[in-house]
This record gives C-alpha cells, sequence and structure tokens, in this order.
C-alpha cells in the first residue's frame, strides 16, 4: 500500500526543557542540560557517578489539573507520568482530538506505541525495599500497574481515550526509535489511522546508575558536568545517563493534508537488525548497524548519494561511537565522507528508550530550519572516528533534504529512521 506517513505533533520533556522551541535554541547553540544529581544525593550511597542529563523542574500539576493530577502521582512511575505530560502536548500540537471530535479521526483506529528499555525501576526498587526492611503490608497496591514497562502506554490510550492497539517495545536504547518504526509500518499497510508513539525513560535512581558506572558503561571523566560527555572525541570514555520522554503523533498524509493539520515531516522508511554477537558491545566491524541503516535507506527509496545527515547513536563511549563510523563506512562508502553526522547526547545526555525520539525531534527541526546542531564537546580527534561529527559549532546545511536517525541497544539492537522534509 503506498499511504505515506507523516508527524503531526510533537511533545517533549528533556533536562532541556518541555518547549520544543527553547529545547532546539539551546541544541543549536551548544547548550548542555547535564547537571549534578539532585534527584536522590550519591553520597549516601557512597557513589562516583554524581551527574546526569536530570529533569530538575518536573510536576505532572503543570499539566493537568487537581485533583487528576494528584490522582496520576499516585498511580504512575515517573516513566509514565513523563509519558502522559509528552503525549498532552503532541496531541494538542496535532489537533488530534478535536479530529475525533470532528469525525475525521476514529479512536477506535488511533493506537498508542510507546518504547522504554527500563520501565518503572524506581517503584520496583522502592517495593524491594519496602518488603525487606519494612515486610509485606507496607507494598504498595499500585507496585505493579507503577512498574510494568507497559503502564506509559495503557496510561496514555486511557487518558485520551485512543481505543487502537497500545503496547510497549523494549529494546534498550533503540526501544523509542523501534516504537515509531512500528507506529509507521501499522500505519503504512493501514492498520491504524494514527499513532501517538515514541519513547520515555526515567531510570536516574541509585541501583540503575550505580549498575552503569560499574559496567564501566558511564563517564569517569573530572571535568564539569557540561563538558562530561564528548561523542567520537578521542577522551570519551563513557555516556551520561538522562531521562525524559519524547513522544509524537503519526497520520496518514492525505487524511492529514485533508483536515488541515500542521505537517512536520515524512517518514520515509525505516529498519532494525540484530548483531547477535554481545549482549552490551556492538559487533567489532558495525556490520549489524550497517545492515540497518542499508536496509533503511532501501526501504526509503533513497540512493547513497542522496543522504547527508544522520543523527547518530553517538554515546561517548570508546566502542560504541568507533562501531558506528565504521558501520556508517561500512553503509556509505566513499560518500560516508560526505556525510554531517552529530550527537545532541553531548547535550542531552543518553535518555535510554527516548534516544532515539530525540534524534528524530532534533532531525525534524534540521529539515526545517537547514541548521545542523553540533556535536559539543569535541576537542581530540580519534583515528577511528575521522568523519565529520559537526564539531562544536552548528551549520547550516540548506542541501540536506533527508535525515537518518540511529539507535543501537544493548542485546545487539540497531534500527534507523529516515525522515523526509515535507
Amino acid at each position: 500500500m503506498n499511504r505515506r506517513v507523516v508527524i503531526t505533533g510533537i511533545g517533549a520533556i528533556t533536562p532541556l526543557g518541555d518547549n520544543v522551541e527553547n529545547i532546539w535554541r539551546s541544541l543549536v547553540n551548544g547548550i548542555s542540560g547535564i547537571k549534578n544529581i539532585s534527584l536522590f544525593n550519591p553520597s549516601e550511597f557512597n557513589m562516583e557517578a554524581k551527574i546526569a542529563g536530570e529533569i530538575t523542574d518536573f510536576a505532572i500539576q503543570n499539566y493537568f489539573p487537581q485533583p487528576k493530577a494528584d490522582s496520576m502521582s499516585k498511580d504512575m512511575d515517573r516513566v509514565s507520568l513523563f509519558c502522559v505530560a509528552a503525549s498532552k502536548i503532541a496531541i494538542e500540537d496535532s489537533g488530534l482530538l478535536k479530529a475525533i471530535e470532528k469525525g475525521e479521526l476514529n479512536s477506535e483506529k488511533i493506537g498508542v506505541f510507546v518504547g522504554t528499555g527500563i520501565g518503572g525501576i524506581s517503584t520496583t526498587s522502592e517495593d524491594i525495599y519496602k518488603l525487606i526492611n519494612l515486610g509485606p503490608k507496607r507494598v504498595g497496591v499500585r507496585s505493579i500497574i507503577r512498574l510494568m514497562p507497559n503502564a506509559p502506554a495503557g496510561q496514555v490510550g486511557i487518558e485520551f481515550g485512543l481505543k487502537g492497539q497500545a503496547k510497549s517495545e523494549s529494546t534498550a536504547c533503540a526501544s523509542g526509535l523501534d516504537a515509531l518504526l512500528d507506529a509507521f509500518y501499522n500505519i503504512k499497510f493501514g492498520l491504524s489511522e494514527a499513532i501517538v508513539t515514541g519513547g520515555t525513560e526515567a531510570c536516574l535512581m541509585p541501583l540503575a546508575v550505580t549498575s552503569f558506572y560499574n559496567m564501566r558503561a558511564l563517564s569517569r571523566r573530572n571535568v564539569p558536568a557540561a563538558e562530561a560527555c564528548c561523542p567520537f572525541s578521542a577522551d570519551r570514555d563513557g555516556f551520561i545517563m538522562s531521562e525524559g520522554s519524547i513522544m509524537f503523533t503519526l497520520e496518514e498524509y492525505e487524511a492529514a493534508k485533508k483536515r488541515g493539520a500542521k505537517i512536520y515531516a515524512e517518514i520515509l522508511g525505516g529498519a532494525g537488525s540484530c548483531d547477535a554477537y554481545h549482549i552490551t558491545a556492538p559487533h567489532e566491524t558495525g556490520e549489524g548497524a550497517s545492515r540497518a541503516m542499508k536496509e533503511a535507506m532501501s526501504r526509503a527509496g533513497l540512493n547513497q548519494e542522496d543522504l547527508f545527515y544522520i543523527h547518530a547513536h553517538g554515546t561517548s563511549t570508546p566502542l560504541n561511537d568507533a562501531r558506528e563510523t565504521a558501520a556508517i563506512k561500512l553503509t556509505f562508502g566513499d560518500h560516508a565522507k560526505k556525510l554531517w553526522i552529530n550527537s545532541t547526547k553531548s547535550m542531552t545526555g543518553h535518555m535510554i528508550g527516548a534516544a532515539g525520539p530525540m534524534g528524530v525531534l532534533a532531525s525534524i527541526k534540521t529539515l526545517q530550519t537547514k541548521q545542523v546542531p553540533p556535536t559539543i564537546n569535541y576537542h581530540k580527534p580519534d583515528p577511528e572516528c575521522d568523519l565529520d561529527y559537526v564539531p562544536n559549532t552548528a551549520r547550516e546545511g540548506k542541501h540536506i533534504k533527508y535525515a537518518m536517525i540511529n539507535s543501537l541497544g544493548f542485546g545487539g539492537h540497531n534500527t534507523s529512521l529516515v525522515l523526509s522534509e515535507i
């Protein structure tokens, strides 16, 4: 079926704020949202990791009235609260509910696809502590509905009366982009009229931070917080954990056009693969990620020479950045040298399940404005990372008509999505 799929709404809860234009301004100007952790005191746990991409001013009361907001706080883990708030912004941006009221869209044909790598881990950790130290009667009756990874999707569907399929995607750091990819094909093949989709993560808590730190995945550099994440630079040594939610509304193009919806960009296609190699390390040649990129380009109907911009996964870990670079070169050959590649994780940190959607947001704005945000903190070239990473300063890219977004996750998951200007 030749059904085109477009993005008609964007909602974001990020370390750089919740207003898309303000977030974009920060990205273009190289402003970091990474700071000292305040959600808990790392010193109480003798933790060495003390910085993160934390959302310090989030309150569900800023998005929903009382007493609903208080009820939501009781029923939902932070991971779901982020998602419901971001979804509200995206749905209002798209006019989705008004379209349902007018009979332009059918709520029974509108789904919710949400990616989360870890789900309600704060609830899990807190209630295990209660069970062991305070006894079984202190475990909350809401624990399961707060911690289950499908809770964000279910809560969005309930809140906005969206009665199509609601499901959770969990493929580590590729979760959010996988949700978008599945939503794209669901609409393309006529199974849904529209889908609210994206990613959400809220794992800034002692257990998760400590585990990532102990596996040496997090940065240990003794530098100011804003300078710690340096994708593709030779002095990179680990990523910075982050949190938040990025949600979109996706619709079939002709229906969106007919109802006068604002259209941000078109999704041309995408693909995924598995390295089948190692649970945390990407394949040493990048062949798995390359297969995803090649197939995404093919499904999008593009030639190598059509693409000039990639929003990389770019975590700032030694292995990821070198092997993603190898994968890009394996995919594009000589044309790889003409690509502009960036990683906004240098400013937001790694939002795990929401990381891919963050790349989609940045890519949409790049296609609209023809500005490419920089990869900040790039100071020392690495012979293994020898492509153009748009270091430190944004660029004008009037020749950019398409964007590829990469997400690579623990488990060997590789996902690539291709967008087009509209």
